[in-house]
């Protein structure tokens, strides 16, 4: 389920896989690194403990909001990356920029800038993402 272009399916399995894990119920693979994911992120508990409040909410970077199920989804996305090393390159990255920053989160979040830069541009662009200066938007981190 976490693969779909429903944005109301993609955050009530997200709140679901929230649930489970507060829970201790059984999940599977993608389930448990979701539930991890939202597990470092306290300050997003309350709202995926609230599925239908925060399943139909919009959130606007024009009034300064982050929008938690992006955010969520992009520590995935980049999870899969570094586990896979695709784009060439980003796990060793990722291991060296945690052992600057001090954690591996910490690093994710820088890395995530990155991500997002390359994923807008592309997006502006009407093009595919580049790799190449994503890479070199994450070995200027380092």
């Amino acid at each position: 389920m976490f693969y779909t272009q429903d944005r109301g399916k993609m955050r009530e399995f997200m709140c679901e896989v929230w649930r489970k894990q507060c829970a201790a119920e059984a999940m599977d693979p993608m389930e448990i690194m979701i539930g991890g994911v939202i597990a470092q992120h306290p300050e997003y508990h309350k709202l995926f403990e609230s599925s239908e409040a925060a399943t139909e909410r919009d959130y606007l970077p024009e009034m300064g909001e982050t929008n938690p199920f992006l955010h969520i989804a992009m520590h995935i996305a980049l999870q899969e990356q570094i586990s896979s090393n695709r784009p060439f390159g980003v796990t060793n990255l990722h291991q060296r920029l945690a052992k600057k920053r001090g954690s591996t989160h910490d690093a994710e979040h820088a890395m995530l800038e990155c991500l997002a830069e390359m994923i807008w541009k592309a997006q502006r662009d009407n093009a595919a993402p580049d790799e190449a200066v994503y890479m070199e938007g994450l070995k200027s981190l380092i």
